[in-house]
């Protein structure tokens, strides 16, 4: 935080328990020029208003809470860059990669200081570290079990939901029955393939993938026909003369896709003739896709989770899938 955030962020803060203070201290002063407890010449409905003072008690803790904030100003950070008496900080805000959050992770355990996340981290590593090792490595506890073995485990599968639930569920839900734009993890239509290592090796690594845009080859009327040809292909009905001109068009998308459509895992491209469409099977979005191409990421979890954590994981993504579920 630069010196002007800084100043601004503490003036503020001191000014506003500045002008709390004050506040208290004026509506505790009897201003009305009425002894306590006399009438004070006023009623509505039969009602007389008596020159009453708050309740003591509300005064006090009115005032309890205003020395409260100020002893943990003093303690804790609140006031700009000051970091508190007792140093606590709730994470490094220094660190600009994973590997140097790890690094500030460490550090702070070996050194004790107080960084609640890396506390955090510790003590569930701590509490629950023997759990995923015993679950996810053999009696030796040097080799991990395979994925296909693991998935035999309802306990072990269990564990592999929460951490899912936990870590995955924003891009796919938590069905894993996925959205517009984020696989559905329950069938059997894979990317990059759906063997148990292959998931293993999506979710340790990553992936990214890209659908170019075809527009400027294609052109307008080029696009019209490769998605009426793309259509054609999972069973739907569309114009056959427009579907004609798409199938030789479609030419410059069997690179990837194969020429008879059914995809390639190698390069994470879907089979069209499924009916699954990870962006939408609409018209309008088949055609969106081919106009303006789609790029995918699936951000990489192996400094993240480490191994035998995403060892539970993708035993458990594997075990949801509709040939594996049987």
């Amino acid at each position: 935080m630069t010196t002007f955030w800084s100043l601004w962020i503490s003036i503020i803060t001191i000014a506003t328990f500045v002008g709390i203070a004050a506040l208290l201290y004026w509506c505790s002063r009897d201003k009305m020029g009425v002894e306590e407890g006399e009438d004070m010449g006023h009623e509505y409905d039969g009602i007389r208003e008596i020159n009453n003072p708050l309740p003591k008690w509300w005064s006090y803790m009115f005032w309890g809470t205003l020395v409260f904030g100020a002893v943990y100003l003093v303690l804790y950070p609140g006031l700009g860059n000051f970091k508190g008496v007792l140093g606590w900080t709730s994470s490094d805000q220094t660190v600009r990669s994973m590997a140097e959050s790890q690094a500030s992770m460490e550090r702070s355990r070996q050194e004790k200081t107080l960084d609640q996340y890396a506390k955090e981290l510790g003590d569930a590593q701590a509490r629950f570290g023997e759990t995923f090792k015993a679950l996810a490595y053999d009696s030796t506890g040097n080799t991990l079990l395979p994925i296909t073995q693991i998935a035999e485990n309802d306990e072990a599968i269990k564990v592999g939901q929460r951490l899912f639930i936990q870590n995955c569920a924003q891009c796919h839900g938590s069905d894993a029955r996925g959205q517009a734009g984020y696989p559905n993890l329950t069938d059997d239509a894979w990317l990059y393939g759906g063997e148990a290592e292959t998931i293993k090796t999506t979710i340790m690594n990553g992936r990214i993938g890209v659908m170019p845009a075809w527009i400027d080859s294609l052109g307008e009327d080029g696009v019209k026909n490769v998605t009426s040809y793309v259509l054609s292909m999972s069973g739907r009905k569309v114009n056959a003369q427009d579907a004609a001109a798409g199938k030789q068009r479609f030419v410059v998308c069997a690179a990837c896709h194969g020429t008879d459509g059914k995809g390639n895992p190698a390069f994470g491209a879907p089979d069209l003739t499924d009916n699954t469409w990870l962006y939408g099977g609409s018209r309008r979005a088949v055609e969106a896709t081919i106009t303006h191409g789609r790029q995918g990421v699936m951000p990489a979890w192996k400094d993240v989770l480490g191994e035998e954590k995403v060892q539970l994981i993708s035993a458990y993504v594997w075990s949801l899938s509709e040939s594996n579920s049987k």
